[in-house]
């Protein structure tokens, strides 16, 4: 063997060798030794061996036995191995290619660069690139949300989330629309739970740094990964600010350049721009809450038709929402009271997949109690649905797939001490929810708050409490759009600011119970409470009387007041949050609120200069915004104090008078210059002089209430 690598080590040597021996003709030994034949099986002359004496006319002889020399030594010691020079070749510029030399070669440099990555790598990530590839083939595979966030947070290592974001959009984007679908859904799953936001930015910049790399294995680099930004934006797990930062570190040249611009200007710049990016990739995933009752109300009812369990357990696996099967548990109970001829194979149906595993005991336990909690009102469409369920719930009891020590009772009657429980409330909640639809489809604030006023003539607090929670609840199952519509009209509401709090705390006291219907009740709610904020239908200290209901810091309830205080301290929080449902009260982008502010600003000023009163109120009203309307009654204000011009009351009188102000914006614009008297004090002595008097108009016009009063020394002169 020995003498193999020897030999074959020699063939080598002696084929670099030759072109040295012809360069150089003085050398005696470059022509009386000619080299071995690559045939001869001998093995060069060892290193011990007696060497020829040095002659001193023939300088290159030398170096070239000393070459021989090194290569035996090299070989002899170990370095490299059969047909390869080893060490030898290290030691000359630390192994360095040369990309002029005609043999380059730059996969070999690209191995190499790869090589010395790896040795930098740290251990565990090396480990925890390997299994993060693997979960994310996993969940290509099962689409198994769930059972992938598990996975994640058994491997841990929350300091790599990055790379996981990195390697499952990378992945995806070679894929089809499914994966990324697929992609996009699980990193808004992960985001802030599993991953700190941090993560997911850093993940993305890293995408976004790689470009000109993927690009030469994903041609389509550019649209996919500026899509895929353009989502995370609309998804609310990028800010938007994202994009022009990014910008800054990359070189103008960079393909991530050009991801950033066609995310910004081709994507999120269009109309309409959320609803077609949810849905440029199908979108099947992105199912509302309705979507999914839907789909299990029509199930169950070819399933009463047809009864082919095996055709329902599959329609139960293909929703896809485990947590959600209680809604199944409910519908087909509810089903089962209404048919009764459909009772028995409804709840053969519900005992096989409970045994079968397709329903957990848990999700079981969880439909039953919701018909327990509902069953006054059903018993208004079935007279005796208390008898009925009592006998359901016995008889899953004696079958074994129903734990009943897990529910409530059904033989007390609930207690109804409350104005929410009285007729009168019932009756208002029926004619709340016909006004609350009509003005999803109509956009009418004006006719809602007529209908209001008619249906609550005694203007009761308890009764508009119960609008608020209403409204609120109505929008959380439906679209962005209805949610954005639901946030203007109630900041244009003249509800007392009491009357909103009293309606958010029983939300919050029933948001355990909504998140059985709706499963993201936590971000939807937070997102409401800190819209009202921003709108300035809630003061910031209003949050914590919310929160003094909460009792129990883990319910649903506090975790909203968390996360609605976690939204409201972020950088750029405000623009975010009037931004969250497009804005505006319509499906297109809004305006933040410091643009809003400076073009009010602008308006009223050329309004002053002369302009004309049709084109300013066209202005205002082009704004969109009409719950923002109390600033230009604070900005006219104080523009009329502090140039003793009234030309911008005749603006206001217009305003008020063909219903572009509502009474309750002009309430707080006023209530907000009375708010910033002592402030405006500084600039003008006389302000609460001139306050005064325009209050003491506005309550003679009509534009504010005769309580309306400011400060402590109108309340000791009783003149409020």
């Amino acid at each position: 063997m020995d003498r193999e690598n020897h030999g074959s080590t020699s063939e080598n040597a002696d084929s670099i060798s030759i072109a040295p021996l012809r360069i150089s003709p003085k050398s005696p030994r470059s022509t009386s030794k000619s080299p071995k034949s690559p045939k001869s099986p001998k093995s060069p002359r060892s290193p011990n061996s007696p060497r020829s004496p040095r002659s001193p006319n023939s300088p290159r002889s030398p170096r070239f036995s000393e070459f021989i020399y090194c290569c035996n030594n090299i070989i002899s010691c170990g370095a490299g191995g059969k047909g390869t020079w080893g060490g030898l070749l290290d030691t000359d510029d630390n192994g360095t290619l040369d990309p002029n030399d005609p043999n380059y070669d730059s996969t070999e440099e690209y191995e190499r660069s790869n090589e010395k990555k790896k040795s930098t790598t740290p251990p565990d990530l090396v480990d925890y690139k390997k299994k993060a590839t693997v979960i994310v083939e996993e969940y290509f595979a099962t689409d198994d949300v769930v059972a992938t966030i598990d996975e994640l947070r058994e491997l841990g290592k929350p300091q790599y989330g990055y790379y996981f974001v990195k390697k499952l959009v990378s992945m995806s984007m070679d894929r089809h629309d499914k994966e990324k679908e697929m992609a996009a859904i699980l990193l808004s799953a992960l985001y802030a739970d599993t991953f700190h936001p941090s993560q997911v930015y850093k993940g993305f910049s890293k995408l976004v740094e790689s470009a000109d790399d993927l690009i030469v294995d994903i041609p389509d680099t550019v649209d996919v990964l500026a899509l895929f930004l353009a989502r995370a934006v609309v998804d609310d797990i990028l800010p938007p600010a994202f994009l022009k930062k990014q910008m800054d570190y990359l070189p103008k040249d960079s393909k991530g350049v050009e991801v950033l611009k066609k995310a910004e200007k081709s994507y999120l710049a269009a109309p309409l721009h959320a609803e077609i990016i949810e849905r440029r990739w199908g979108g099947s995933k992105n199912m509302t809450v309705d979507d999914v009752k839907s789909r299990i109300n029509n199930f169950l009812k070819e399933y009463v038709v047809s009864g082919d369990k095996k055709e329902a357990f599959r329609c139960i696996k293909d929703l896809k929402v485990p947590f959600f099967h209680h809604e199944i548990v409910k519908r087909a109970l509810i089903m089962a009271m209404e048919r009764r001829q459909a009772e028995a194979p409804l709840l053969d149906l519900l005992k096989e997949a409970a045994e079968e595993g397709f329903i957990n005991s848990s999700q079981i336990s969880k439909g039953f109690s919701r018909l327990i909690d509902t069953v006054d009102d059903l018993s208004l469409d079935i007279p005796n649905a208390r008898e009925i369920l009592q006998q359901l719930i016995s008889k899953a009891a004696s079958e074994g797939w129903l734990c009943v020590s897990s529910l409530k009772s059904l033989s007390v009657e609930p207690e109804r001490n409350s104005i929410t429980d009285s007729a009168a409330a019932r009756s208002f909640k029926i004619k709340s929810q016909s006004i609350i639809q009509e003005y999803f489809l109509s956009g009418d604030i004006l006719e809602v708050n007529s209908c209001i006023e008619q249906e609550n003539k005694n203007n009761s607090a308890e009764l508009n409490a119960i609008f608020v929670k209403k409204l609120i609840t109505l929008a959380m199952d439906r679209k962005n759009r209805e949610k954005e519509m639901a946030s203007v009209l109630l900041s244009s509401l003249c509800f007392p600011a009491d009357d909103v709090v009293n309606g958010f705390v029983m939300l919050i006291e029933s948001a355990d119970d909504t998140a059985l219907d709706n499963p993201v009740v936590v971000e939807d709610l937070a997102m409401f409470l800190a819209r009202a904020v921003v709108d300035e239908v809630l003061a910031p200290q209003n949050l914590e009387e919310i929160g003094s209901q909460c009792l129990s810091p883990d319910s649903i309830g506090s975790k909203v007041l968390r996360m609605a205080k976690s939204s409201l301290k972020a950088t750029l929080s405000g623009e975010r949050i009037l931004r969250c449902w497009g804005g505006g009260g319509s499906s297109r982008t809004g305006w933040a609120v410091e643009d809003v502010k400076d073009k009010i600003g602008k308006l009223l000023e050329e309004y002053e200069s002369g302009g004309d009163i049709r084109e300013a109120c066209r202005c205002i009203k082009e704004l969109g915004m009409p719950f923002f309307h109390h600033e230009v009654v604070k900005k006219s204000l104080v523009t009329i104090m502090e140039k003793k011009n009234e030309r911008l009351w005749g603006l206001l009188k217009e305003c008020f008078e063909s219903g572009l102000i509502t009474f309750n914006q002009m309430m707080k614009g006023f209530g907000r210059v009375a708010e910033s008297l002592d402030d405006l004090a500084l600039d003008v002595p006389d302000a609460r002089t001139q306050f005064a008097k325009y209050v003491e108009r506005a309550k003679n016009k009509g534009w504010l209430d005769n309580s309306f009063c400011f400060g402590k020394q109108e309340h000791e002169n009783g003149t409020c």
